[in-house]
């Protein structure tokens, strides 16, 4: 036979392109249009309602940036139609290749009702009755002129993330807006041959397959009256029938199916637009699963469903329906699709229970999984937080986007740091917005990494991002792939079902040990510096609040603990947590709400914290201890006199000085207080840090080097460093000023000044404190760079063979050196308070307020010693999507601690986060708990959500050993339970002798309740 694949592809290609396609709406008439523009910023659908609306035609330009466009429609279904399908379709302009990011619409009834969202590749609606013909129609359209930020595929800077710098010139073109008649026929034969096409375009040559579905679509053309597709589109499909008849192979690949319309909380839009988004896309989702009794929608971000359910009541009695009948399911149970390295511990442990409970307050829904498609890497806690919340399964799709190594498991057992093991499945398709095209489906099973242990699959499929979600087109391509030879199985079905179908099947599954680190978006841990100062400081006045909300509760005649205000506090926190907003990869719109909420937040907890400190009674002056260990150190007054107090952990002391072993040196350029000797160099770096406890230097090079990196990445300027930055580079060596500033017994000052590139300037003042060895760096930097990064490099003298990173509850060792592609790849990495280097006998850390980018590297001197540097990324400067990102002023500091264990750095890493609070108190009671026992750490403790008054701590043990202690109370205690994170009971705990006994594997978190007697 001759090869005719080319004239036969090209044949069909054109036929279904160019007569098919435009055939399938049979009939169409125009709505008669009017449009009004809101003034500013979104109205309610009643000030729409009430407006003066005037005549628009259609090919008219509409909609400023970040606008919004009313449009009246209103027209009549003929008579003649009666009895077929009718649809308004409405094209608003739609531009570019991606669905979302763009213009799209929600199009109400007059009485106010959302009835579906208009998006580029969702545009109709169908119209409720037209079986009589005649009904008259009228619509109210809420159209959105969002900007397509994405245009250029982010090759420049554009000032459209900003309604203050987006200018107000139109955006769009409206293109259609018509009553038509949907050609079911036709719309089925578009579907046969697009499934048809693609599954044949991406058989093998050498397959029989191919070349039977080729003739039968030759065939098929054959039987198309181009004059008259319509008429013989039936017999068309008739010649296709027995290709798509013939069953998949017995041992065909099975896809699980299931919608979704990932809408990211913030990015390339504001909050406010975020909202509008979720009452489109629900809608269109509630509409379809009227169509489809099949379909099955999984969606997760409990915020997004509030606000649903606050702003579009209507929506979201649609939603519950839905809930009920098996086709919508809630899932993640987490508040946002958070960043998954940069929440805190409690923070994360906060996303799963107030998710998790909204699901069950509101729909009798447990989840039983987490669903972080899009994140940007996953802390090695996560295992561990997961089951404790009730989880058996986590869905991530991300690392697919690995830039060196690629993942080896799609299914596999995920191990934490404290062991906990979690069954995982990272979908082959590698896209969480499938369409079940040919190229996914082929990927899919090429990719499948479990072959011979596995033989199923997930597939979220739909648009997102205001795409509009799944679409009946998709629905049609499932039901053609659910049993066709050639093609894996497709079956729609709820993640739960195939998680326990994949994990039946495949019990023995890979084990992964340790974080799923995303070769990619590195500069996330470090672009918008002042959002992730937000965070952090948000966090430690969350923990602060609560500790004295609770000491106050139970000590205090009258308080009344603050339940509502600190769950809103809360809440406003975990979605800027979302894993575009807090790593710094959203417009500028975004993070310029974000530093303003996070001021808010700051100032109410303040409140919240005085409060609470004030009600234990005035007329005296005591220190308060936030932190879980016990402090000695020096604090300044509300007066500024500088004072050496010691406060219990978790508790409070009088304000009276007691006596430090050893006064604060300072002269010229040297500082030192009996433990540490610090001398700063006529370049302001550091030259020398000695340690006197343990006789030796504790440097092997300039210590607080600040280099100035060129740092621009290949594609994605917020989200990546690429390896090539560390190639240039200016390292600032020029001070302006080196003086000495602070020369008092208790602290000794260096304040060290420099102007470098396009007027910035940075004040660092290296402050030694009398009875502490760390060494702080109080940095003020006025930021006007471009396009770089500036790092703080400490060369420590140890011969370090991993370095040890702080994440939640606990902290992972990362190889110092680069042996393979997997470590040489982990170039810039992720930390919290702290990282560690250390050889046996002797360690050194490096503490921050604030930062989370780090990098660690290992040279050996000519001498033969060894040089670990850690390097801490203190600000960026990337264009892209935010041109005037990190720009103006940044305020934090870090801290070099030398001889330090790791115990001893947990203990300073709180300690640099939660400064002592000094405040009017008569006195106070005892701690509302302590620990007896090394190791075991409390990092939570708070009143029950439930009212009951009863206390509940979090602890954890933070060495990466085994722990045991006691934990004690400060109030009478007559029971004890052990509870998951949403504090439900799992198994009574002993008390003994008036305290609870712990004992913790290596960094167990435990959740306990305590009953007040």
């Amino acid at each position: 036979m001759h090869d005719e694949r080319r004239r036969i592809e090209e044949r069909v290609q054109r036929a279904h392109d160019q007569r098919i396609k435009p055939a399938v709406y049979a009939a169409t008439v125009p709505f008669e249009v009017a449009a009004w523009q809101a003034p500013g910023e979104p109205v309610s659908f009643e000030e729409a309602a009430a407006a003066r609306y005037e005549p628009f035609a259609m090919n008219t330009p509409w909609g400023p940036p970040w606008g919004t466009t009313w449009f009246r429609m209103r027209g009549e279904v003929p008579a003649e139609w009666a009895g077929r399908r009718v649809e308004a379709v409405i094209d608003l302009g739609f531009v570019g290749d991606w669905p979302g990011n763009q213009a799209e619409a929600l199009v109400h009834l007059t009485d106010g009702r959302p009835l579906k969202a208009v998006n580029p590749l969702n545009q109709y609606v169908p119209i409720a009755n037209p079986a009589a013909g005649g009904e008259r129609i009228d619509y109210l359209v809420e159209a959105a002129s969002n900007p397509d930020i994405l245009k250029d595929d982010f090759s420049r800077p554009t000032p459209m993330g900003d309604r203050l710098t987006a200018g107000s010139a139109p955006l769009y073109t409206f293109r259609r807006a018509d009553l038509a008649v949907l050609d079911e026929e036709v719309f089925h034969l578009d579907l046969d041959l697009q499934v048809l096409r693609e599954l044949m375009v991406h058989l093998a040559d050498h397959e029989p397959r191919r070349h039977e579905i080729l003739h039968a679509l030759d065939r098929a053309m054959d039987a198309l009256d181009l004059d008259d597709v319509a008429g013989s589109a039936a017999a068309v499909r008739e010649v296709l029938a027995p290709v798509l008849a013939k069953p998949a192979h017995a041992s065909a690949h099975t896809i699980s199916g299931v919608g979704h319309a990932h809408i990211d909380s913030a990015w390339l839009w504001p909050i406010r637009e975020t909202k509008r988004k979720t009452s489109r896309t629900f809608s269109n989702v509630t509409a379809l699963a009227d169509e489809y009794d099949d379909f099955i929608f999984a969606c997760s971000q409990a915020q997004q469903y509030e606000w649903v359910r606050d702003h579009y009541p209507q929506v979201w009695a649609r939603i519950q329906e839905s809930v009920k009948k098996g086709q919508w399911a809630p899932v993640g149970g987490m508040w946002v699709e958070a960043d998954g390295n940069l929440p805190g511990g409690e923070a994360i442990a906060r996303q799963l229970v107030h998710g998790k409970r909204f699901f069950i307050e509101h729909f009798g829904v447990e989840t039983k999984g987490v669903w972080l498609p899009d994140s940007f890497g996953y802390t090695a806690a996560y295992p561990q937080l997961a089951k404790l919340a009730g989880n058996d399964w986590f869905l991530t799709q991300k690392i697919s986007w690995n830039q060196t190594n690629k993942f080896p498991h799609h299914t596999f057992w995920w191990e934490g740091i404290d062991g906990t093991r979690i069954f995982t499945h990272f979908p082959p398709v590698d896209t969480y917005n499938a369409r079940f095209s040919g190229e996914e489906m082929d990927r899919a099973v090429r990719n499948y990494a479990e072959k011979g242990g596995g033989t199923r699959s997930l597939a979220p499929f739909g648009w997102g991002d205001g795409g509009g979600g799944p679409t009946r087109e998709i629905m049609e391509r499932a039901r053609r792939l659910a049993d066709l030879e050639g093609s894996p199985k497709v079956v729609i079905e709820h993640p739960d079902d195939f998680f326990a179908q994949a994990r039946a099947e495949y019990p023995d599954a890979p084990v992964w040990v340790g974080e799923l680190y995303l070769e990619l978006h590195r500069a996330t841990y470090t672009s918008q510096a002042r959002t992730k100062q937000g965070n952090r400081r948000s966090e430690h006045k969350l923990r602060e609040a609560e500790l004295w909300a609770t000491t106050a509760a139970l000590h205090a005649p009258g308080y009344s603990y603050p339940y509502d205000r600190l769950d809103r506090l809360w809440k406003t926190v975990l979605l800027h947590q979302f894993h575009d907003i807090l790593p710094g990869s959203s417009i500028a719109w975004v993070h310029r709400e974000a530093e303003a909420e996070y001021a808010r937040v700051a100032e109410e907890l303040e409140a919240l914290t005085a409060e609470a400190v004030a009600a234990l009674g005035a007329g005296g002056t005591r220190v308060f201890n936030t932190s879980p260990f016990d402090r000695a150190e020096v604090v300044r007054t509300s007066e500024g006199a500088l004072a050496y107090v010691e406060v219990p952990a978790n508790g409070s002391a009088p304000l009276a000085d007691a006596e430090p072993a050893r006064p604060v040196r300072a002269e010229g350029r040297v500082l030192d207080n009996g433990l540490v000797r610090v001398e700063v160099a006529e370049d302001g770096t550091l030259s020398s840090v000695y340690d006197l406890r343990a006789g030796r230097e504790v440097l092997g090079d300039k210590g607080n080097l600040l280099r100035l990196h060129t740092d621009l990445p290949n594609y994605w300027d917020a989200w990546d460093i690429d390896k090539h930055y560390n190639n240039r580079y200016t390292d600032l060596l020029e001070p302006t000023s080196v003086e000495l500033v602070s020369d008092d017994p208790l602290l000794g000052a260096i304040r060290v000044t420099r102007s470098f590139g396009k007027g910035s300037t940075i004040t660092q003042t290296v402050t030694l404190r009398a009875g502490s060895p760390r060494i702080d760096f109080e940095t003020d930097i006025d930021w006007h760079e471009a396009e770089k990064i500036l790092k703080a490099a400490f060369p420590v003298d140890v011969r370090a063979a991993h370095s040890s990173a702080e994440i939640q509850f606990g902290h992972v060792q990362r190889p110092t050196h680069t042996n393979t592609s997997w470590e040489a790849a982990r170039f810039e990495v992720s930390g919290h308070r702290w990282v560690h280097v250390g050889e046996p006998g002797y360690g050194v850390a490096v503490i921050n307020d604030s930062t989370y980018g780090h990098d660690v590297s290992r040279t050996v001197r000519e001498d033969g010693g060894t040089t670990t540097t850690v390097r801490l990324s203190l600000v960026r400067a990337p264009r892209i999507p935010d041109p005037e990102a990190d720009q103006g002023r940044h305020r934090f500091t870090y801290a070099l601690l030398p001889g330090a264990s790791i115990e001893e750095t947990v203990a300073e890493g709180y300690s640099l986060n939660l400064p002592l609070r000094v405040a009017d108190a008569a006195g106070a009671p005892e701690p509302v708990v302590s620990v007896e026992g090394g190791g075991v750490t409390v990092e939570a403790v708070k009143l029950a959500d439930d009212g009951s008054g009863d206390v509940v701590v979090r602890l954890y043990e933070s060495g990466g050993g085994r722990a045991q202690g006691v934990l004690r109370t400060g109030f009478p205690l007559a029971g004890a339970q052990v509870t998951d994170l949403l504090e439900r009971p799992l198994e009574d705990a002993a008390v003994e002798e008036g305290g609870v006994p712990v004992s913790l594997r290596p960094f167990q978190v435990l959740t306990l309740r305590l009953r007040r007697g």
